[in-house]
């Protein structure tokens, strides 16, 4: 099947034209290994039929779509590329790290994410709680019907939950209301140190990649520590571009890609196809006087 990046979903916040160039990258994107809609074949075929090029399924902490994605590529005749997104946290804030290009085999990358996904169910039932101590019981029990994986049950799935009960109309309200620090339904949880999720990756041969910088509630001064943090742990690249990321997120984040002379990655952080900013490879291109991810990889 063929789709066009203009016919995204009315749901889908940006549509951006495909890019011109044959090379079509897309190195974030999730299955239904951890909060995505699709099951990992599902996403590549997708992506094939959006012209993708090249692709890295990046579930959360998890790797377990990896081997049934890399069949359907090779099937399809894309580019495939080991990925993961990782839980960690930095002063008190949560933020994602993808890892890109490592051996998935590796024992010590794959105990490092075992160690992250451990809890991920103490603290759904711990929000499930939260949620019951505010006048909406059952809450927990709706989110595990819709975790595929439900070691990896996370905020999406309680979006999803509450959507279906006709709280709100679209998962984003949730977290705005309900799923970000400092509202009733959010629970901390300790993940991963940067040094340790950064340790990992390296140690299984990987590039590690900041995962959509705009996203995260620090001020310019603590984004600017953090990356300095982040570059004296080995850390080689940011993504610029991102679904979430707008023309002036784009162009804030390729400077601070020149200042600290970062690669940039590009990726969708594709989820389903009425729950995404934007479709798989549906993005403009890396501004192109930047490094790409992708010559770290060996590709």
């Amino acid at each position: 099947m063929r789709w066009e990046c203009a016919s995204i979903h009315v749901l889908l916040r940006i549509s951006f034209p495909p890019v011109s160039s044959p090379a079509n990258f897309d190195f974030h994107c999730h299955s239904t290994v951890s909060d995505g809609l699709l099951p990992p074949a599902e996403v590549v075929a997708r992506a094939a039929g959006l012209g993708v090029s090249h692709l890295a399924l990046t579930d959360h902490d998890d790797i377990d779509g990896l081997p049934e994605a890399r069949q359907a590529a090779e099937e399809r005749g894309l580019v495939f590329v080991n990925g993961v997104e990782i839980s960690i946290e930095w002063e008190g804030n949560p933020i994602h790290v993808v890892g890109l290009g490592f051996d998935a085999r590796h024992p010590g990358f794959v105990e490092g994410l075992v160690s992250v996904r451990s809890g991920r169910v103490e603290r759904a039932r711990r929000m499930g709680d939260a949620f019951a101590a505010i006048g909406i019981p059952g809450v927990f029990e709706g989110a595990m019907r819709h975790a595929g994986n439900p070691l990896l049950i996370s905020r999406a799935h309680f979006a999803r939950h509450l959507v279906e009960t006709g709280l709100f109309k679209e998962p984003r309200n949730v977290f705005d209301h309900y799923l970000v620090p400092g509202k009733p339904g959010y629970v901390e949880h300790r993940w991963a140190s940067l040094g340790a999720a950064l340790g990992w990756i390296h140690a299984a041969g990987g590039v590690a990649v900041v995962a959509h910088p705009a996203r995260y509630k620090l001020s310019s001064g603590q984004m600017r520590r953090f990356l300095g943090d982040f570059k004296d742990l080995g850390g080689q690249a940011i993504e610029v571009v991102c679904g979430s990321h707008s023309p002036d997120h784009i162009l804030h984040y390729a400077r601070l890609a020149r200042q600290f002379a970062f690669h940039a990655s590009r990726g969708s952080d594709f989820h389903g196809p009425v729950e995404s900013y934007v479709d798989l490879g549906c993005l403009p291109a890396l501004p192109e006087d930047l490094k790409p991810v992708w010559r770290l990889l060996d590709i």
